[in-house]
């Protein structure tokens, strides 16, 4: 296990401030994302059956939690995530080429070296999405990547807006970086650290080709085989200051068509998983396209609210020198603190400390380009995107 103890850490928001923060979050981006990728909300389940075939298999090494079950006999494994059953409950529920759903999806992954952004308690949203056979290019997956990237760049004016202490990081555009360019650059470098080249350089990149093997022969990162195409695939990276880190947000992609999945259940050796009902019923062409993936709920609140442990916006299991050791003192000590500025959650922000704001004259959640600029912010409801911001105004504040 590796931690990072950033010199004289002190949260930004008390332990009260963050819970709230932690809900304003959440809400703002799964209402924004519904809206970017038209998609609807459904209930998942935390369980499955191992003979469903829908339990991710991750790496293919991960063992999930499994128990008996009373009544039935059967044995149940609480899911590592669900990208195989979101897909086959767009068949079910009847979505159709255009329509998505999403979910809060929790999963338990034992066997997870846990540090300052990896617990075994997982938080995310899944969300899948049905395209047609001609929209599985890079084209498509493209336009995603960025639309979800807007969303993330909202949330982020979002809580800087409630929070004005909260400094905007991200850079404007997301920039895409295929696995084989960085072994090209780096060759002599692990995967991590040309990852970590790539975000100090770029701030947000999609890198892409996650799961088959490089030039080199090496893959840059494990992918299960029967869920995404590991040609149309790929991982959203964020450059976190705090942490001096490359830091994954997202994994996601345009999910395997009956040819890839052959080919990549070939590649690893496992073609017995073709007689699993859901690998089955995709090989018939009983299932749609699709593309989605994940979005972590913790690791987003832990980099928009400028947080240095996983721990400080979730709920899960440490070991014990995490729990009493000196991290785990200096982190509770700042934040049980009160905030040094004396900020709270507010709506008024001075023309002086929203800098972003100010010289970009942009609206920071709608990112509507406001001219002349003011000699003053004052907060307004605005109404291209009916939430609270900073909205450019005539009134004196001084």
């Amino acid at each position: 296990m590796h931690l990072i103890i950033p010199k004289n850490y002190n949260p930004v928001l008390n332990l009260r401030d963050t819970e709230i923060a932690i809900k304003l979050v959440k809400d703002f981006f799964e209402t924004e994302l519904a809206r970017a990728l038209n998609l609807t909300r459904v209930s998942a389940p935390i369980m499955v059956t191992p003979g469903s075939g829908l339990n991710d298999n991750l790496n293919g090494v991960e063992r999930p939690v499994s128990f008996d079950v009373l009544e039935t006999g059967e044995t149940a494994e609480i899911v590592h995530s669900l990208a195989k059953w979101k897909r086959q409950a767009l068949k079910t529920y009847g979505f159709q080429p255009g329509e998505g759903l999403y979910t809060d999806m929790n999963a338990i992954r034992r066997d997870e070296t846990t540090d300052n952004i990896h617990s075994i308690f997982v938080d995310q949203w899944d969300w899948e999405k049905i395209i047609t056979p001609q929209q599985r290019t890079m084209e498509t997956l493209q336009a995603t990547v960025r639309a979800i990237y807007l969303t993330l760049r909202k949330t982020e004016g979002f809580v800087c807006a409630h929070y004005p202490h909260i400094k905007p990081e991200l850079p404007d555009d997301i920039t895409f970086v295929s696995s084989q360019e960085l072994e090209d650059l780096y060759p002599d470098l692990p995967p991590k650290e040309r990852e970590y080249r790539a975000v100090r350089e770029y701030g947000a990149v999609f890198l892409t080709g996650i799961g088959g093997a490089l030039r080199s022969g090496q893959m840059h990162d494990g992918r299960a085989p029967d869920y995404d195409d590991w040609s149309l695939n790929g991982d959203i990276l964020l450059y976190d200051p705090l942490l001096d880190i490359a830091l994954e947000v997202s994994s996601m992609g345009i999910r395997v068509d009956p040819d890839a999945l052959r080919r990549q259940l070939a590649i690893r050796g496992c073609e017995e998983r073709a007689e699993l009902p859901f690998q089955k019923a995709l090989l018939n062409g009983e299932l749609p396209q699709t593309m989605g993936g994940g979005i972590g709920q913790s690791r987003m609140c832990v980099y928009l609210l400028r947080k240095a442990h996983v721990g400080e916006v979730q709920a899960s299991l440490w070991p014990l020198d995490v729990q009493e050791g000196k991290y785990s003192a200096a982190v509770s000590k700042a934040m049980g603190a009160s905030l040094k500025c004396g900020l709270s959650p507010c709506f008024i922000i001075p023309y002086e400390i929203a800098p972003s704001c100010r010289d970009s004259r942009r609206c920071p959640i709608c990112f509507i380009l406001h001219d002349p600029p003011p000699k003053c912010f004052l907060t307004y409801a605005c109404l291209c995107c009916c939430v609270t911001h900073a909205f450019l105004s005539e009134f004196a504040f001084c």
